[in-house]
């Protein structure tokens, strides 16, 4: 259900025209580069993620793991100043627990504001989210040893930066990193870094590593991932 909505919306938007950002060859991570691919990456599990694109403007998102316990789905727009992203999707907590989010936010490219990046290509991101948690807690050590489930909502918003460097024609460093807040006092952060190697522009593979965390848990992850671009 939650595809057919979106797709519809997608469907039902107004046609934007591509700007010459958009025609440019992009790197595989660049995150405004709206294409047709499919992907698989491995950390502690399989998962499978992919995009289609639907114009040279719009595009659809997903991502799941193999038994669909955390996933995402969203839609994204290619605009003259950069991109607008929106999304569902649910992660779980080293710990246990899980967390349930909704997003809207964008991927600004820092050279569109005339600023000399030299090799680097660096994008300011922020948004609006919703989160609602799932959490466990202890009970009173008097009363009983057993886990208890406790939820949690909060609305905020949040900013950071995505970055790439070309190190040769085949490999490239990246790294990301970001903070955010929200009603309650709720507070997250998150960061981390990988490489790309790209076979040719269809084939690339990365190597990566991040980790979240904030007021009811922590991710923390090192994967690889292959993608394939159709073109």
């Amino acid at each position: 259900m939650k595809k057919l909505i979106i797709s519809a919306v997608l469907l039902a938007s107004a046609n934007f025209a591509a700007n010459a950002y958009a025609e440019e060859e992009k790197h595989p991570d660049d995150p405004t580069k709206v294409i047709t691919k499919l992907g698989f990456n491995y950390t502690d599990e399989v998962a499978i993620s992919g995009s289609l694109a639907l114009d040279e403007a719009r595009k659809i998102n997903v991502r799941t793991n193999t038994d669909a316990s955390e996933w995402r789905i969203g839609g994204s727009w290619l605009f003259d100043f950069g991109i607008l992203n929106f999304s569902l999707n649910r992660s779980e907590y080293d710990d246990g627990g899980n967390k349930n989010s909704y997003s809207v936010g964008t991927f600004l490219p820092i050279n569109k504001l005339g600023v000399d990046t030299g090799k680097w290509q660096i994008f300011a991101t922020g948004g609006f989210n919703h989160n609602k948690t799932e959490t466990f807690q202890e009970t009173e050590p008097e009363l009983t040893s057993e886990m208890t489930m406790i939820q949690n909502a909060s609305n905020g918003g949040y900013l950071g930066a995505f970055a790439l460097r070309p190190i040769t024609d085949k490999w490239t460093f990246m790294t990301f990193g970001g903070g955010g807040m929200g009603s309650g006092g709720y507070r997250n952060a998150w960061g981390g870094a990988g490489t790309t190697y790209k076979f040719n522009n269809q084939h690339s593979m990365n190597v990566f590593g991040f980790v979240s965390d904030d007021d009811y848990g922590t991710v923390s992850k090192v994967g690889v991932s292959y993608t394939y671009e159709f073109k």
